[in-house]
């Protein structure tokens, strides 16, 4: 389930549009509380229904104050040395988000929805905004000047949390082909540590070096272990033609 869609200019984390929260709400809440049988009767009493919905709600609303303010911090830490794509796990969410000319396009979903979905998501909600309002993104200095997209944002959220979207996710045209590979990080972590995503980029591109540098080291003494052995075969092999030709012979 997708519960918050945010985008920001990337040079100084300004939102520029968001989803609106109680869509959000609402979608998840329905998908958390019992429903009604076919028979009209509920799967468990109307009060208990109405109690756990109250509960969920409330609890949602304060979590998701909590996720976008963490998104906020995340967009002013992010610059144009961050990964241009990148997952930030976040307990039972995650975040996932695209960097696309300039503009931060971030989505807040349950850890159990497919990460191939999310960016498939991002990448359509990049195209479009782009389309309609990639001109004008330097020159606005109000947050959410382009809030009027938040309507595309929910026709597009329904396409993809659709169950026959998510039957057909094998099939969706996107170049996200190794969702594997995308860097994967905490939130906690990233906000607390005060660093900026390119840092840990950085990091994870000196370990890549070091862990290459460490397989060709490693071929390269098993190569010479192999010429070692080789060399040592010959030098018997020598010495046993010349003991048979001088004690023999």
């Amino acid at each position: 389930m997708v519960l918050l869609t945010m985008i920001a200019r990337l040079a100084d984390g300004l939102p520029l549009a968001a989803s609106m929260q109680e869509d959000e709400q609402e979608d998840f809440l329905n998908s958390n509380v019992p429903r009604a049988t076919g028979h009209g009767h509920f799967e468990t009493p109307v009060s208990t229904t109405r109690g756990r919905r109250r509960c969920l709600q409330a609890k949602l609303g304060r979590d998701l104050q909590q996720y976008q303010s963490q998104a906020k911090q995340l967009f002013r830490k992010l610059n144009d040395q961050s990964p241009t794509r990148c997952t930030l796990e976040a307990g039972s969410m995650s975040f996932h988000y695209v960097i696309e000319k300039g503009v931060v396009y971030l989505v807040l979903s349950e850890a159990s929805f497919p990460k191939k979905l999310a960016f498939a998501y991002l990448e359509d909600l990049q195209a479009e905004f782009h389309e309609q309002h990639g001109k004008k993104v330097p020159t606005v200095s109000r947050p959410y000047s382009f809030i009027e997209f938040d309507t595309y944002i929910q026709k597009t959220k329904k396409s993809y949390i659709d169950s026959r979207a998510r039957r057909n996710l094998g099939s969706i045209n996107t170049e996200l082909q190794d969702v594997q590979r995308i860097m994967v990080a905490n939130i906690e972590e990233v906000l607390q540590r005060g660093e900026a995503l390119s840092a840990l980029d950085s990091k994870a591109s000196n370990l890549s070096s070091l862990s290459k540098k460490y397989r060709s080291d490693a071929k390269y003494l098993n190569t010479r272990s192999t010429y070692a052995k080789l060399a040592a075969g010959g030098v018997f092999f020598i010495m046993l033609i010349v003991y048979v030709r001088f004690w023999w012979l």
